[in-house]
């Protein structure tokens, strides 16, 4: 018997995860874009963003900027799956998502699309009112794009992970506490791993949140501290290994059936 993909519910568990999120669009779209501008504002200030330079000519806020983006970007795109997934287990209803005629794979695509799509929408946000203040112009519009989608899968991919092993809220906060702002604050969002001694800069190029910020930095201002082709092949290789993982547990029920 051949197995035939159910359209109509993977384009409804979709819908439902976006407009989770859209219902309460002030939260979850503008006050990002609003912390991240709170960033700016206090990093240029502290920093000198008018006269320190970057490889000697890029300007400060210039350089931030883009990182600041991606941060805003992965960190919502973590929080969509990661809660949507937590919020059912707290109100008892996770058997409504695992009960239709679902297959593990259709549930992991529609969870993981949902928190792309609030990436992407945040990542608008905030790129348009940063433009505001620090005006930059598109160097590569496609690497742009690519690096944007692979870090919000990503870290769809992560939120659904932790948001399948965790059993509360606290949990939840532990993988973002712990895990997501260290990566994303250690990654060069706020300086360039060239400046760090060589022990560090090896230590740096073992966190893909780097190469999720280096690719779109490049993307934006054609500056990058690696190879934005090797940033390419390891979110990919990584967004593999996680759908894997994620699709896996998914499929065996880990923590979801009672």
């Amino acid at each position: 018997m051949v197995n035939t993909t159910n359209w109509i519910g993977l384009a409804t568990l979709y819908k439902r995860e976006t407009w989770r999120f859209l219902k309460v669009w002030n939260q979850t779209i503008i006050a990002p874009m609003v912390t991240t501008l709170l960033f700016l504002a206090i990093l240029t200030l502290a920093m000198g963003a008018h006269t320190r330079l970057i490889d000697g000519r890029i300007p400060y806020d210039l350089f931030i900027a883009p990182g600041l983006i991606m941060m805003a970007i992965v960190q919502n795109a973590f929080a969509n799956t990661s809660s949507s997934l937590m919020l059912q287990k707290i109100q008892g209803v996770i058997n409504d998502l695992l009960m239709p005629p679902l297959s593990a794979g259709e549930i992991t695509f529609s969870l993981v699309m949902g928190g792309i799509t609030r990436g992407v929408l945040v990542g608008i946000s905030v790129s348009v009112a940063m433009w505001l203040f620090v005006p930059f112009s598109v160097h590569d519009a496609g690497a742009a794009i690519f690096f944007v989608l692979a870090a919000s899968m990503m870290l769809a991919l992560l939120g659904l992970i932790a948001g399948i092993i965790s059993q509360t809220f606290d949990q939840i906060a532990a993988y973002t506490n712990y895990l997501v702002t260290p990566l994303s604050f250690l990654s060069g969002t706020f300086y360039s791993i060239r400046d760090l001694p060589t022990l560090f800069q090896h230590i740096s190029h073992a966190n893909p949140f780097f190469y999720m910020i280096d690719g779109f930095r490049y993307a934006i201002i054609g500056y990058s501290d690696s190879s934005p082709w090797l940033g390419a092949a390891v979110l990919v290789v990584t967004n593999i290994a996680l759908w894997l993982l994620s699709y896996s547990m998914i499929r065996r029920g880990y923590r979801l059936k009672g």
